[in-house]
């Protein structure tokens, strides 16, 4: 995915990594007098034109939270459809995506998702391993604390001794090990919190939240976020210089 149109005005910075929170798919269902279920398939017709977007701006990486491990106590009819949109997903996107260059990856566990879609996930990303294009990692059955709590499960298991563990190493074992922290995450849909997602990764990145529901996020809402982080200083708690 390279940038396209045809101006040649110079683009403010980009950050290296956004992560996002696709929230609001059920309420743009009932605005529209839809299911929550269509609500939802509506929401993946985005993906494409997102991807593109950010890919187009010099987004290197990108994370969407597509199903995180508390979304399984919402009613089995809408989790099934959750799954099933996967699936298609997984099947239909996956190839185009791959045709552009993007790399894809899976954040979270595979065991409770039913094996044929587990190992359709393990075709994808094997698929795309090699790519050099925008990176994307769709969060699915992925929990914040969850990752904290088996990256320190996993330290302990090998004997690792706590006073020599540094902050690097503890990141290694988690589910983004080899991914930067995000610098930018967002979230649509008007809700202000974090719900679970990247609690350690995202400890130092920009918050930017937008009323705008998911099925609604398109490439203008890309933009503006974006702008909205270049004119930011990050100091990451430091003063900022005079």
């Amino acid at each position: 995915m390279t940038q396209s149109g045809n101006s040649t005005a110079p683009q403010p910075a980009a950050p290296l990594h956004v992560a996002i929170t696709m929230d609001g798919n059920g309420r743009w269902a009932q605005k529209h007098h839809l299911t929550r279920e269509e609500g939802h398939w509506r929401g993946r017709v985005r993906l494409y034109d997102i991807v593109r977007a950010f890919s187009d701006r010099g987004v290197r990486y990108l994370t969407l939270y597509a199903f995180s491990t508390e979304n399984w106590r919402r009613p089995a009819a809408e989790v099934e459809s959750l799954l099933a949109l996967a699936a298609t997903a997984i099947e239909h996107d996956a190839p185009r995506l791959h045709e552009q260059g993007a790399r894809l990856l899976h954040l979270g566990r595979k065991d409770r998702i039913g094996r044929e879609i587990a190992e359709a996930i393990d075709r994808v990303v094997s698929m795309t391993g090699a790519n050099t294009g925008i990176t994307l990692s769709v969060a699915f059955d992925y929990g914040g604390r969850q990752d904290i709590l088996e990256a320190a499960r996993s330290l302990i298991r090998d004997g690792r001794p706590a006073e020599s563990l540094t902050e690097q190493e503890f990141g290694e074992r988690l589910l983004t090990r080899g991914l930067p922290d995000p610098d930018l995450i967002i979230r649509t849909g008007g809700e202000l919190r974090m719900s679970n997602f990247l609690l350690w990764q995202g400890a130092y990145a920009e918050l930017y939240f937008t009323p705008t529901l998911w099925p609604d996020f398109g490439p203008d809402d890309v933009n503006q976020a974006l702008d909205t982080y270049a004119a930011r200083t990050r100091r990451f708690g430091a003063l900022e210089a005079d």
